[in-house]
């Protein structure tokens, strides 16, 4: 009977010290955590919003970039990390993926996260170098069938949502290209407009002054209806090919642990922050900001992207590292 008594008050001190510590959230200073280079669009993405948080929070949001090992340095440390709501990710599908392709990942991502907003959707464009002398996907894929493995893909890193997008377009058409890895995307574009690699999928933001150049052509955006600043531009589905039509992510994640109410006020801090002109703004000049979900809705989202992904990666024959 004793031990009985004992574990119900025990229960009944954690449940009121979780509450506590939810009613007094935050009491001093977050962390979000970027596992890429500092100045890069993740980064940028990052301390846009946090920006916004941090004053209707009134608490400070240290943002800190902790790149390495394709997004893993930074992805294994918030996992191990306490969950108390006060240390954060952002990153792109990276997370949910990774573990596929690198043995040692030292996480599970429905196990280890949840993720609490998205910040955006990552608008991206199918480009070739004007020198390939094609101007549609149709012509590209064409081209690709006839000389199976001899043009290139500039690889902006594994996992990459880049990577990702062009892994479940090589699928859906059956074209075999030549990866060639980068370490970010301006690097492998440069190479691209010279012709030493003949296709890659670019961040609009980082594709459009060469599109307006016209040194590079644009084929197709993997967006679900085609974009102001390309109109003539079709989506991937009206190319051809529907199956290819992922638009990637960037969202902010918490350990799973973090107690309910903790990653609710999260939730709610972020989704606020989404409807803020100024936030929508500064979003919307690289990419489609996010939208206010529910942490239900994002549990589904992620979940849906986990399993469509590491099925693209299966089936691209992809060996884990």
């Amino acid at each position: 009977m004793f031990r009985k008594i004992a574990g119900v008050m025990a229960a009944a001190v954690i449940a009121s010290g979780t509450a506590l510590a939810a009613d007094n959230f935050p009491s001093r200073p977050i962390h979000l955590i970027v596992p890429y280079p500092a100045g890069g669009i993740v980064d940028l993405v990052g301390r846009t919003l946090t920006d916004r948080i941090s004053r209707d929070l009134n608490q400070s949001i240290i943002v800190e970039a902790k790149p390495g090992a394709n997004s893993n340095i930074g992805t294994a440390l918030v996992a191990r990390s306490a969950p108390d709501g006060y240390t954060w990710m952002i990153t792109g599908p990276a997370v949910l993926v990774n573990p596929t392709f690198y043995k040692d990942a030292a996480w599970d991502p429905m196990r280890d996260f949840k993720c609490v907003g998205i910040a955006v959707w990552n608008q991206s464009v199918a480009v070739v170098p004007k020198a390939l002398g094609v101007t549609t996907m149709k012509q590209f894929i064409d081209l690709a069938k006839s000389k199976p493995g001899q043009l290139n893909f500039g690889n902006p890193g594994v996992g990459s949502s880049i990577d990702l997008t062009a892994r479940n377009l090589f699928s859906a058409a059956d074209i075999k290209l030549t990866n060639v890895g980068y370490k970010g995307q301006p690097p492998a574009l440069l190479d691209l407009m010279s012709n030493q690699v003949q296709f890659e999928i670019v961040s609009l933001a980082l594709a459009m002054p060469q599109i307006k150049s016209g040194a590079i052509v644009p084929l197709a955006v993997f967006t679900q209806d085609r974009i102001k600043t390309l109109p003539d531009t079709p989506t991937i589905a009206e190319a051809g090919y529907p199956g290819a039509a992922y638009t990637p992510w960037y969202g902010v994640y918490a350990p799973a642990k973090t107690p309910e109410p903790v990653l609710k006020s999260i939730n709610e801090a972020i989704n606020k922050a989404l409807t803020a002109p100024d936030v929508l703004e500064r979003l919307s000049r690289a990419d489609i900001p996010g939208k206010p979900m529910s942490l239900d809705a994002l549990a589904k989202l992620m979940k849906d992207d986990h399993e469509k992904l590491t099925a693209v990666i299966k089936a691209s024959g992809a060996k884990p590292q």
